[in-house]
């Protein structure tokens, strides 16, 4: 069993360079720490070379890196390290894991540790979603929006579910269906009326949010005008405005708590 001595690091320009560890890359991480729990992979083992080579994918299909070799095998058993010291299991008996790591590492143990059928599902959405970029579009490309808070399930997932609710084709039919039924665009959370409120400028305007939740994804899914709800832009707004995103139950509840 590998101890808890710290590897020597590279020394390469390359490798100082490379950013903390993202939430998408740590929930992986943590799926592979958790398989092998009782004794860690060595960076030799096939797991850790395989998720080493993934994550270079990751990086390469986020715009973070440009080399396949982002996350070198090295560093992914150094990562397991570091979820040893967050393990009730690992440190019952004084012992410690690796020290030096990511702040999120604890915030992810917490999350995901204990709820291994939705990490599973996260993890699949993830590496789906990863390895079909390329046919779907290269929906993970692009700049992150300033309004929209990175999910608890990590940049990938936050990506897809943004590039499904800026579908113009998604867009026009939930509105073409909301409009044959009540004959009018409204908010489903706080009843807000574009047209009612501003008149004829007001005409046609309502965002469109994705209600599915984002483990659930996977690419060439196709989107049910049903997982489409209609929402004014602020109360998307506080959908996305924190890492935990709410649902429409949710977000009623906090308007009449308020």
């Amino acid at each position: 069993m590998p101890n808890d001595t710290q590897p020597p690091q590279s020394t390469s320009s390359s490798s100082q360079s490379n950013p903390a560890w993202s939430r998408d890359e740590l929930i992986l991480a943590l799926d592979l720490y958790l398989k092998h729990r009782e004794s860690l992979p060595s960076k030799h083992h096939a797991e850790v070379q395989e998720l080493s080579q993934f994550l270079g994918k990751l990086g390469q299909a986020l715009g973070i890196t440009s080399s396949a070799s982002f996350r070198n095998p090295n560093g992914v058993y150094m990562k397991l390290g570091n979820f040893r010291r967050w393990d009730p299991d690992y440190i019952k008996d004084g012992k410690t894991g690796l020290a030096k790591g990511n702040k999120d590492e604890e915030v992810v143990w917490n999350e995901f540790a204990t709820s291994p059928n939705r990490l599973a599902a996260i993890v699949s959405a993830i590496r789906s979603t990863v390895e079909a970029d390329a046919q779907l579009g290269n929906p993970l490309h692009g700049d992150d929006e300033l309004d929209i808070q990175e999910a608890a399930e990590g940049k990938v997932l936050t990506r897809l579910h943004r590039t499904r609710e800026r579908s113009r084709k998604l867009v026009e039919a939930k509105k073409k269906q909301a409009l044959a039924s009540h004959g009018k665009l409204v908010c489903e959370a706080c009843g807000f009326d574009f047209f009612k409120r501003y008149g004829a400028a007001g005409t046609g305007l309502i965002d469109v949010h994705h209600s599915r939740p984002l483990h659930t994804l996977e690419p060439g899914q196709k989107t049910r005008l049903e997982d489409l709800i209609l929402l004014c832009a602020n109360c998307h707004r506080v959908v996305h405005a924190s890492r935990h995103w709410l649902s429409l139950e949710q977000l009623k509840a906090a308007l009449q708590k308020a």
